[in-house]
Order: C-alpha cells, then structure tokens, then sequence
C-alpha cells in the first residue's frame, strides 16, 4: 500500500536517493530542503519519474527552530495521516557556527529539529508510523553546555555529539511512547558514503549514496524493523548493535531531553518577547 513519507533533506545526497527510490516504488513524498531553487529542481526531476506516487515540497531552514514549527504546522494542515518521517537532514560543517537561537548549528539541526519536528508530528503518525533518525558512526559524550550553545566545538565534536544526542532521544522517545507511538529507530546509513556533507568535510568523493538510501527505505518499510523500537541500526556492520554506552544510560539520556526541553522553552520565550520566529517555509505540490 503507498505511504506518505516526509525525507528531510532531500535535495542531495542520501535524502534525494531515498525520496527517488520511494517515489518509483508509488509512494507519496514530502520533499524538504533549506533552498527553494534547489528545492524544485528537485521536486521537478522527481515528477517526471515513472510510477511516481505523488511529491509536493516544504522550505524550511532548520537551524530555526521557529521555521520547524512551521514546517510541522504546514505537513499537519495538508495531511491527517503520516506513515513515516526520515530525518534525514544533517550539518557538519557551516560558515557561521552559532544560529539565531543562539544554538550550535550543529546541534540544532541534527539533534533538536528532528526531536522537535518529531514530537510535533507524532498525532499524524501515531501508532503504526515510523520515525527512521540518521545517525552516524561518530558519536562521542555530549556535552550539555553545548547543546545549549554555551559552549563552542571544532566541527567533528561538534557532529559526533550531536549524533549521539540524536540517539539517545530516539531511545528515549521509544521507551516513553512504547505500543502508543510510532516505531523509533536509530540509523547509521554507512561511514563515508559520497554525500555533499562527506565531500566538503573529508575531502573525498566516498561511496555509493544507494547504501545509506537502501538502509534507510528498509527501516521505513521492512517488516524486519516493525518491532526495532529504541534501537539503533550499524549499517557499517550490517545488523542492529548496541550504540555509544551512554545512549544505554538512562538517566544521561533522560538528563539530555530534559536539556532539549528546557532549551525549546529558552528559545520560545526568547522569541515571544521579540516577536514571531523567523524562518522561510512554503509548500507545493
């Protein structure tokens, strides 16, 4: 049966090869990407494709936290039903580090959007949804102080915090929502593949971007991942394994959404006093 699936960052790399392979398979996507040109030639190239089950397309910068609000107001007023959402979308490196919330970049984008985008989206895809949460071999102990932005990273720190912060509210989530909630899985879609994020950061062309898109279209749709909630998928090594420890720790990881909450609240009082939160967001299709 076609699905309507939401990719995040899905006008390159693995997010574009994972929407082009779901649309040839007849399912509904939800294109996403922070640059309008880029993001209809996108959804041009993909309406042409055969079988095509249906695009329509959202802009929205994710480092503002105010434009994924909007974003998830704009997908929940065109849609009463979502079967899964990929946050596929991920920085590791930026001209300016430090967004207008005050936030890493790194950090608002790969760990608080998708929590955010998540929690707001979670009516539409209720019990029998799936959120499939790109993560990475490179995780390392996060550091609160920076994920509130009060401490500034190199850029690989950064990254490798920010996905296993990433992971450990994904195990979190899982366990909170348990049956009443959608399926929650962690992935590593495979070590250097040839993304733009893998190009501009390592200077190397990587490899095949199907890798990581066969991974992630698998967790989405395969029955194999129907009952993995709170796991976390190696696709370096092929097979669901244990992530960092401290994604293991409960209270670390309890201590981390309890810092993702209180910076949300930070920043949504922060911009109540200033007036609306700043972020372009449209859709078409």
């Amino acid at each position: 049966m076609p699905k309507t699936i939401l990719v995040t960052g899905s006008t390159d790399g693995i997010g574009l090869a994972t929407a082009e392979i779901l649309l040839s398979q007849g399912h509904r996507i939800l294109l996403h990407g922070r640059n309008p040109d880029k993001l209809a030639a996108a959804e041009n190239a993909l309406s042409a494709l055969p079988r095509s089950g249906g695009v329509e397309s959202y802009v929205a910068d994710l480092s503002r936290l105010g434009a994924v609000e909007a974003l998830a107001a704009a997908v929940t007023e065109r849609h009463a039903r979502l079967d899964v959402l990929i946050n596929n979308a991920g920085v590791l490196r930026a001209p300016e580090t430090l967004t207008p919330d005050g936030l890493d970049v790194r950090f608002a984008v790969n760990t608080i959007a998708p929590y955010l985008l998540t929690q707001r989206l979670l009516p539409l895809l209720g019990g029998s949804g799936r959120v499939i949460n790109l993560s990475s071999a490179a995780q390392s102990p996060v550091q609160l102080e920076a994920l509130a932005g009060g401490v500034r990273l190199a850029d690989m720190a950064a990254y490798a915090q920010s996905k296993l912060a990433l992971t450990m509210w994904s195990r979190r989530l899982a366990w909170e929502l348990k049956a009443g909630g959608p399926v929650i899985i962690a992935v590593n879609p495979g070590s250097m593949l040839g993304s733009k994020m893998v190009k501009e950061g390592f200077g190397v062309d990587g490899g095949d971007i199907r890798i990581g898109a066969d991974i992630l279209i698998r967790a989405a749709l395969d029955d194999d991942f129907a009952s993995a909630t709170g796991q976390y998928f190696d696709n370096d090594s092929g097979r669901f394994a244990e992530p960092h420890p401290d994604a293991l720790d409960p209270r670390k990881s309890e201590a981390l959404v309890q810092a993702i909450e209180a910076l949300l609240l930070r920043v949504q009082r922060k911009s109540s006093a200033g007036g609306a939160f700043s972020g372009p967001l449209g859709a078409r299709g």
